[in-house]
């Protein structure tokens, strides 16, 4: 880890300061630096997308990008997003199609699907399936989230949940 460096990120739409390793991944500045334990650490390697947050709008995975590489962008996690119209839509869904299981995996989930029909408000199942292929639930709830993802978009899924 090189040495820890001064840096001013835009998290959530306030300014943070904080004296890190450029190294240090945001993952890791977001939970211990800045207090927001929402986004979760899954895999480290990017695979899992539980460590998801938003970049100027798109989805990224916190746990591989070093701080250091961030340059005024625009961060959102799912305590940032809370306030988003868009965001409550999606959340609410969520709960009527009983979605969550151990819930681990929700935040990363969520905003990906937010992205998703931000960008794509009318998605069709290949887009659900490519948006979210990188986002893993182990309780297994994938039918669950491509059903209430396509309602959102006012598609009904070809298959059962």
């Amino acid at each position: 880890m090189r040495p820890p460096q001064r840096f001013t990120l835009r998290v959530n739409n306030q300014e943070k300061t904080v004296n890190v390793s450029p190294d240090m991944p945001l993952l890791w500045v977001l939970r211990e630096e800045l207090g927001l334990p929402g986004t979760k650490f899954g895999c480290g390697i990017a695979r899992c997308g539980a460590c998801t947050v938003q970049i100027d709008e798109v989805p990224k995975r916190s746990c591989v990008l070093p701080i250091g590489d961030l340059r005024g962008e625009n961060i959102t996690t799912i305590e940032g997003a809370a306030g988003r119209e868009s965001l409550r839509r999606v959340q609410e869904a969520w709960i009527a199609n009983q979605v969550p299981q151990c819930g681990y995996c929700q935040s990363g989930q969520i905003l990906a699907a937010e992205a998703l029909l931000r960008a794509n408000p009318n998605p069709t199942e290949s887009d659900v399936d490519l948006a979210l292929s990188g986002n893993l639930c182990r309780c297994g709830t994938y039918p669950r989230i491509k059903k209430t993802i396509l309602e959102l978009g006012g598609q009904q899924s070809g298959r059962g949940s």
